[in-house]
């Protein structure tokens, strides 16, 4: 499928100064209600998704789309979908709500259960991370100066990353199978993209996420040349019939899953 992957820049853009007028409103921004996993709402999700929605519907009517904020699609609808856009129209609430700047849009497109392009933007720093396989990986930095993203292969030295939220022990077990010398924590789909772009080799979560959260970061990922697994080395997978995710792993390589590495 032939996608203009600078429309999709376009909507995500849009979608960061919707949450950025809310973001820098104190009256608004401070309005946060709870769903009932007891993950936060704001104003600028439902903005960002409102923005979203419309413009991916115009863009490409033909494909439908399952959006954090729109999720409760049936499986016996969703199951038939060769292609849909997965979307994460605030990834990172709890960074919102903190007012670190560590949330990002997210925008991705499935084909048969893969991600096979990806949009994250994270409105605060003016970063714009893409990836497709017909355009490869980049990111637009807030100058406009645009750089490829490749992954750093190295096999010593490890730098992993994880969530400033969420943690478990069992994590830390399975990173001290790789030569991992350093951690550092950060929001959102911003994980992936540290992976991508070279500044950390490993990221490992045990869960819970749900797909919105990882396809755009997946997809990343992928066309930096890194690999998305469950902690078996099994494809990770989309559309499934709970959109709940299972843990994961993100590596510069998958020989490195293999611990050839060390």
């Amino acid at each position: 499928m032939d996608i203009d992957i600078n429309e999709l820049l376009t909507i995500a853009r849009e979608a960061g100064e919707a949450i950025l007028r809310i973001y820098n409103d104190p009256a608004k921004s401070d309005a946060v209600t709870y769903k009932s996993d007891q993950s936060p709402l704001t104003l600028a999700d439902e903005a960002s998704n409102e923005v979203i929605t419309k413009r991916l519907k115009d863009f490409t009517p033909d494909i439908p789309v399952l959006s954090e904020e729109g999720r409760n699609i049936p499986f016996e609808e969703r199951k038939h979908w060769d292609y849909f856009w997965c979307v994460d129209p605030l990834d990172g609430t709890k960074e919102f709500v903190k007012r670190n700047g560590e949330f990002t849009v997210n925008i991705a497109l499935i084909h048969k259960n893969r991600p096979i392009l990806g949009v994250i933007f994270v409105p605060v720093t003016d970063l714009m991370y893409y990836a497709s396989e017909a355009d490869g990986a980049w990111k637009n930095d807030a100058n406009g100066v645009k750089t490829a993203l490749e992954v750093d292969r190295r096999v010593s030295g490890w730098t992993a990353v994880g969530s400033r939220t969420h943690s478990a022990p069992e994590e830390a077990e399975m990173l001290a199978r790789y030569p991992v010398v350093k951690s550092v924590s950060v929001g959102s789909s911003l994980k992936f993209c540290l992976v991508a772009e070279g500044i950390a080799q490993i990221y490992y979560r045990l869960g819970p996420t749900m797909e919105w959260d990882t396809a755009a970061g997946q997809a990343i990922l992928t066309y930096s040349g890194g690999s998305v697994t469950t902690p078996t080395g099994e494809p990770f997978l989309y559309n499934k019939e709970s959109l709940l995710n299972g843990s994961f792993l993100c590596l510069v390589n998958q020989s490195a899953f293999l611990n050839e590495t060390k």
